[in-house]
């Protein structure tokens, strides 16, 4: 609004005194205030309203409106119910700084200012704001995206002062107006939102971090013409986008709160139009997947992949090794009978997620990354770039205990994988949902892509025998006795743990004599008397009596190779 238009209202009892020529000045606010420099207060265009208590005479009048108009407020309203008369030298001062001023007569509360400037400018903002999401919605559904997401977020920081991100379920910034949002506060945000989503809370949610208030909204396209609701959350929590605001909503008026509905369906609209894009990229990988499972000749698969690959591999201008990702979600349904989620599209497009840098901003962030789903399981084909090692270093490329600097450096691990995104899946999953994953190792031609996606599948299987709602195993854990224990029967897992370690649990719990810590120690040292003894900080003489004791309780010889290696294996299994 415009200051002339308080001139305008008779109700507000003002009284022009200076400043005539500056009366187009926007009002973006109103703030009362008697401290002699409220500067920390001001962030410029402000109405402020002041009852001259800080003035006590006449010298005061210029630093108080120097700081004012250094400020950028957009004028001075002075009370008369303290002196009367507005003093001359405020008014000069206000003159000399071009600050327009205003006196309020004594009749009129300051509240009922504020009350009228708050809802003039709430309710103009709100407008204008609202009639341009509708223009670029129309805009958005009938044509060219027009600038994404960002435009809509600008518009939320210019007109409303609310900062606001959107991210995916992971905690990762796809768009965002103003400084990005710190990793860990996006991964924080996205769990919280997850959390109440899988709890039924009432959209928008708050979350406070690191005392910043936040509020966060769903984004799902829930108007006319859009997918319908799912019929169970758990089919879509996990895909959904969130809008992430800067601001406490928990007392917003239905009209603001519908406002940032109307965002979040425009935003929607740019999420199924990415949907849509990666449809090529998902036929594509189902087809070549396809025939890599039914076991067809390498020359078809990579016939195959050279028609895909202007899809798969934008901008590689050289041919890929390949890592092959297997994903499953499965949820516990409790009993309840046809009640079952189809778990692979829901790994799909979670795959397709993780498989994207954290750091990397921006929906269309995933362009090599083409993934399938066979069932309940999602399998993603990951391209890697081959750059052929530097000059002179030929013999260590060759070198069969070392790989190759390009695949050691670009291929994909499980556990960083799921490092960042383990805390806001965990809470999406809830007590009722798992997330197993395997990776197999890079392969360098369509002849082993049979084989690596065998290996990933067999890394998912050793993941899903771990406890915890968020698992991942890499192809090098098959290639130790990792790959076994999780297919050893329960019955013979429970047997050959208390056999060799439950007269030891016994005789700690009967005098706190942690022989179990000990024989953890002593094997991770290799059997090293002096490197244990120094972990725990024992003289070499105690450790000798503890061991001792082990090998008297269990009837083993802790200095035979085939003793240490089942000790080995049932504290493993326990």
């Amino acid at each position: 609004m415009r200051l002339r238009a308080l001139l305008e209202t008779d109700a507000l009892g003002l009284r022009l005194l200076g400043g005539d020529d500056e009366l187009d000045r926007s009002v973006r606010g109103v703030m009362t205030t008697d401290l002699r420099d409220p500067s920390r207060y001001l962030t410029g265009g402000e109405l402020v309203l002041t009852g001259l208590a800080w003035r006590r005479d006449a010298k005061d009048s210029e630093p108080f409106v120097r700081i004012l108009a250094g400020a950028g407020v957009a004028g001075l309203a002075a009370g008369e119910a303290e002196l009367g008369d507005i003093p001359d030298d405020l008014v000069e001062a206000c003159r000399r700084h071009r600050l327009p001023l205003f006196a309020v007569n004594e009749s009129v509360a300051f509240a009922t200012i504020t009350e009228h400037v708050v809802r003039q400018v709430s309710g103009e903002r709100a407008g204008d704001l609202a009639a341009v999401v509708d223009r670029h919605r129309r805009l958005m559904t009938s044509g060219p995206a027009g600038g994404g997401p960002e435009v809509v977020l600008d518009l939320l920081g210019s007109d409303l002062d609310l900062q606001a991100w959107v991210l995916s379920p992971t905690g990762r910034q796809i768009a965002g107006a103003g400084a990005p949002l710190p990793g860990p506060v996006g991964a924080e945000l996205a769990g919280a939102h997850l959390a109440a989503v899988r709890t039924g809370r009432r959209a928008p949610y708050r979350a406070a971090i690191g005392g910043v208030a936040y509020s966060l909204f769903p984004i799902r396209n829930n108007a006319r013409g859009a997918v319908p609701a799912s019929r169970d959350v758990r089919e879509s929590v996990l895909s959904d986008w969130l809008l992430a605001v800067g601001a406490d909503a928990s007392d917003w008026p239905a009209a603001r709160l519908d406002l940032l509905q109307g965002v979040t369906q425009l935003i929607a609209v740019e999420r199924d139009r990415r949907d849509a894009a990666r449809t090529v990229r998902r036929r594509l990988a189902q087809e070549v997947l396809e025939l890599v499972q039914a076991g067809a000749p390498p020359a078809e698969i990579a016939a195959r992949l050279r028609v895909a690959a202007p899809v798969l591999l934008p901008g590689l201008g050289t041919a890929p090794h390949w890592q092959v990702v297997v994903a499953r979600v499965d949820w516990d349904e409790q009993g309840a009978p046809g009640s079952g989620i189809a778990g692979g599209p829901v790994a799909q497009a979670l795959l397709e997620e993780i498989l994207v840098d954290p750091a990397v901003t921006g929906p269309d962030s995933a362009d090599r990354i083409a993934v399938a789903h066979f069932g309940d399981e999602a399998v993603a084909l990951v391209p890697l770039p081959a750059v052929a090692p530097p000059a002179g270093d030929a013999q260590d490329a060759a070198d069969p205990d070392g790989p190759e600097p390009s695949e050691k450096d670009s291929a994909l691990h499980a556990d960083v994988l799921l490092a960042a995104v383990r805390a806001p899946l965990s809470a999406g999953l809830a007590d009722d949902g798992r997330l197993t994953l395997g990776v197999s190792a890079a392969v360098h031609s369509p002849e082993g892509l049979r084989g690596a996606l065998e290996e990933a599948r067999h890394a998912r299987r050793v993941a899903a025998a771990r406890p915890g709602r968020v698992c991942a195993a890499g192809h090098h854990e098959l290639a130790s006795h990792v790959l076994l224990l999780p297919f050893v029967p329960d019955d013979v897992r429970r047997a050959f743990t208390a056999r060799l370690l439950d007269p030891l649990r016994d005789y700690d719990r009967r005098h706190r004599a942690e022989l179990i810590p000990t024989l953890e120690s002593f094997l991770d040292c290799d059997g090293s008397w002096t490197r244990c003894a120094a972990r725990l900080h024992l003289h070499v003489n105690t450790l000798r009596y503890r061991i001792g004791r082990i090998e008297q309780l269990t009837g083993r010889d802790l200095s035979r190779l085939e003793d240490k290696l089942d000790f080995f294996l049932a504290l493993r299994m326990s």
